[in-house]
């Protein structure tokens, strides 16, 4: 969703959660994130966001960009983006210098384990597999999230575990929920729906 489309989803998505109290936030595309930032008072993150330093740096974002363009964080290493694992620990450490939000992407266990060193704020396991079908990887892989949610305690007890990949409805996120998650991220479930509030709607109806 681009443009005005992603603006209309930003504010149901914001009417939803002050409705009912249900934490959100949207990581719109990049030519979208300040026309976002700017309709909306949830966080607005970018999808992702490069280890550099304000400056020279035609065709990158780095997180002083985001800051600048009224984002209060980025997605990182999200499975249509992946970055090496150096690469993470440093866009990390450059999103907590500007005290922006890091919501790192892990495909696996072992993955969500290694990245929970760097101590993101947050780190959403989501098996590729799933990514944009129709099993939740709640339901389909309880152990992948269960076992990221013990994985990152013991590296980092100050990261929380978000669920990702198939999440479609109120159950996918409650069974998220029981299993230890703090939360889901999704996409398809909204981007692709004919009533994209009534998605919303339904899958905060899961908290």
């Amino acid at each position: 969703m681009l443009g005005d489309a992603a603006e209309r989803v930003a504010r149901e998505l914001a009417k939803l959660s002050l409705s009912t109290g249900v934490l959100a936030a949207i990581a719109p595309a990049g030519p979208d994130l300040g026309r976002v930032a700017r309709a909306v008072d949830i966080p607005v993150l970018a999808q992702h966001v490069d280890p550099l330093e304000l400056g020279a740096h035609t065709g990158y974002m780095p997180p002083g960009a985001v800051l600048k363009a009224g984002g209060r964080g980025s997605l990182v290493n999200h499975s249509e983006h992946p970055i090496p694992t150096r690469a993470i620990g440093q866009v990390i450490l450059g999103l907590r210098h500007f005290g922006l939000t890091s919501v790192v992407c892990a495909a696996d266990v072992p993955t969500a384990r290694r990245l929970a060193r760097f101590r993101p704020d947050y780190i959403a396991v989501e098996p590729p597999e799933l990514i944009g079908g129709t099993r939740s990887v709640s339901t389909a892989r309880p152990e992948v999230v269960s076992g990221a949610v013990t994985a990152v305690q013991e590296e980092s007890p100050s990261t929380r575990v978000l669920c990702g990949a198939g999440v479609h409805n109120r159950r996918d996120v409650h069974r998220a929920i029981e299993l230890g998650s703090s939360g889901v991220l999704v996409a398809s479930a909204v981007t692709k729906a004919k009533d994209p509030a009534g998605a919303i709607a339904e899958l905060m109806a899961g908290f």
